[in-house]
């Protein structure tokens, strides 16, 4: 919002361009900015049905000197267009630097675990494996794109500006004469005070809804991510894999008393799927603004807006809680590998074989029938993959029996993996954190979650 000193500079801007402005109105309404008669403007909305020229009213009461150039050619757009502008740009700057803390902390988690092979999946099936920090890596992917499109979003913010009533500024072009130098001057001058360097040139009565759209769409494009990553949390903790934070006195259910729900990652999807579904409110009401403008963004935006920061606030808060006290369980990560390993390690073991002098199709029709009986033993009875005793067991696989343990190396299932971690955090990671080196020794002190 405007300082004392830019609002008192603003007025001095009208006089420089030729308004009636005296020092003596300058420093009634000075004296007034924070002397505001809420009661009086209730009551006065009450009569007039219009929030600004309630206030309108209770500011000329309070100022009689300066009563006659209070919303001096402006409309009531010009007060709450630019001050949801101001506000906007402002939310933005609270929530940039809390979504860096949680970059940086899942990065931290990410470079730890980067060699640590776990299952991948695909389809929700076992697949070839993967990394824990290497999974973390798309989660950090994820929300790099948000950074991305949030800081996007901010720096694409204009001021609106001094427009008039459909935007034409024909007003403030009566009040300077027809001199169309000393508006631009205005509007330039005004959006400078406010903290914007640049401005909308052509307007409605209304900036464009389209900007709230760009703004939430940012957001809920944040919800999303946030949705997919605490998703795969709540799976990999029903796996015992990982789990998020669990204090030591917390109970994870009224019932059953052994659980530990993942509660915080349950919340952040309840909230992303909430965020998420504000775009299309957003959508909506840029799609039905006619002409100029009307009126029936008004009671909407107040809600959406406002629901939009606050709900990605509070899933950041909550998320930042997770990322900083994720636990990772190695030993169950490493017998859910033992139990699917043996099936991926056919291909190696048919090349070792292969190398050793055997037959490639011999070999891989021993190795399906042993694959089949194998995973019958698993699925019909209920028992441990042993595939590998059974290849031990067939004297055509003895060239090979001492590469078995090589052969089974998880280690050497990942690929790049641990590699690809280490690039992606030095080349796209650590940058983006570095705008934020200021502000993340705040934003990243331990968070507390009361419920």
């Amino acid at each position: 919002m405007l300082t004392l000193p830019s609002l008192k500079v603003s007025f001095i801007t009208f006089q420089d361009l030729g308004l009636d402005i005296t020092d003596e109105q300058i420093k009634e309404l000075e004296s007034a900015v924070h002397d505001i008669d809420f009661p009086s403007a209730a009551e006065h909305e009450k009569k007039v049905r219009h929030d600004v020229m309630a206030h309108v009213h209770t500011l000329a009461e309070r100022c009689p000197l300066a009563a006659p150039i209070i919303h001096l050619g402006a409309t009531s757009c010009y007060v709450g267009d630019n001050t949801d502008l101001i506000v906007l740009k402002h939310g933005l700057d609270l929530l940039l630097p809390r979504l860096a803390a949680v970059i940086s902390q899942l990065s931290k988690f990410s470079d730890e675990y980067k060699s640590l092979p776990i299952l991948g999946f695909t389809h929700l099936q076992p697949a070839q494996l993967t990394t824990v920090g290497k999974r973390a890596s798309l989660w950090l992917s994820d929300l790099l794109m948000d950074e991305r499109a949030l800081s996007r979003a901010r720096e694409d913010l204009r001021f609106r500006g001094v427009k008039g009533t459909t935007g034409t500024q024909a007003s403030f072009l009566q009040l300077f004469k027809g001199d169309s130098s000393k508006v631009r001057a205005l509007d330039k001058r005004v959006a400078e005070l406010a903290g914007f360097d640049k401005r909308y040139l052509v307007t409605g009565q209304t900036y464009s809804r389209k900007v709230d759209l760009e703004v939430i769409a940012a957001l809920s494009g944040l919800g999303a991510t946030v949705h997919k990553m605490c998703s795969d949390i709540r799976i990999l903790a029903s796996r015992k894999e990982l789990e998020e934070p669990f204090e030591t006195s917390q109970i994870g259910s009224s019932a059953m008393p052994y659980k530990r729900n993942p509660m915080r990652s349950e919340r952040c999807c309840a909230l992303a799927r909430h965020l998420i579904s504000l775009h299309a409110n957003a959508a909506n009401t840029h799609a039905v603004q006619w002409m100029e403008r009307t009126l029936d963004d008004s009671a909407n935006r107040r809600i959406t807006l406002a629901e939009a920061f606050l709900t990605a606030d509070a899933t950041l808060l909550t998320l930042l809680n997770i990322c900083q006290g994720l636990v990772v369980y190695p030993k169950v990560i490493a017998r859910y590998i033992a139990q699917e390993l043996p099936f991926m390690a056919t291909e190696n073991i048919i090349m070792a074989m292969v190398q050793s002098g055997g037959d490639r199709q011999i070999c891989h029709e021993k190795i399906r029938v042993l694959s089949h009986e194998a995973g019958a033993v698993v699925k019909q009875e209920g028992k441990d993959n042993d595939l590998i005793d059974r290849i031990k067991n067939d004297k055509y696989f003895a060239p090979i029996i001492p590469q078995l343990d090589k052969i089974l190396d998880a280690s050497t299932f990942i690929g790049r993996a641990p590699e690809q971690v280490t690039e992606f955090l030095e080349e796209e990671v650590y940058p983006v954190l570095a705008k934020y080196k200021n502000s993340l020794r705040e934003v990243e002190k331990p968070v507390t979650l009361n419920i």
